[in-house]
């Protein structure tokens, strides 16, 4: 059964798992997860926002493209396989859902699906979104993580809900 919390219950649990293994992204229909270790939560335009970087090469991308909506699932401990596949592995090329053996539901606010069995889930409605400029990025970040200049597009998500397992 599924409990509605409020962000500040899951904030710090949430900012581990990103910091740690990472937690999954997941958009389209059908739904493809995709792991991520990059995410802020905040306060902006009055609305608690989560936001999301994507790469324009991943196949989330025009997914997210695509969709108004996404969900953010923290899963538990033991699904350390699971986020590696769904790290390195593309859902061009597999069925990341099946592969891990994941069970989807429906999201009860948003447009989207969540991975049932998640610790956490965050469902998030796109309010606004950019592609990082190089030109306003701190120099040695460019160096470090954009040497091929594939800057992220940065999805502002509303969170519409955030339920706990």
């Amino acid at each position: 059964m599924l409990k509605e919390v409020e962000l500040f219950d899951v904030f710090q649990e949430t900012l581990d798992k990103l910091d740690g293994e990472g937690v999954l992204l997941v958009a389209g229909d059908p739904p493809n997860p995709m792991t991520i270790g990059w995410a802020t939560i905040g306060h902006i335009w009055n609305k608690q926002i989560m936001t999301v970087l994507v790469r324009p090469v991943r196949h989330t991308f025009s997914l997210m493209e695509a969709v108004s909506d996404f969900s953010v699932c923290v899963l538990p401990d033991q699904f350390s396989r699971e986020l590696n596949i769904c790290g390195t592995k593309s859902g061009r090329d597999i069925d990341k859902i099946e592969a891990c053996g994941f069970n989807i539901e429906k999201c009860i606010r948003v447009d989207a699906y969540y991975i049932a069995g998640s610790a956490i889930h965050f469902e998030c409605r796109v309010v606004h979104k950019h592609f990082l400029d190089a030109a306003t990025l701190d120099p040695g970040i460019v160096q470090r993580y954009y040497p091929m200049k594939d800057f992220h597009m940065v999805y502002y998500g509303e969170i519409m809900g955030i339920y706990r397992a």
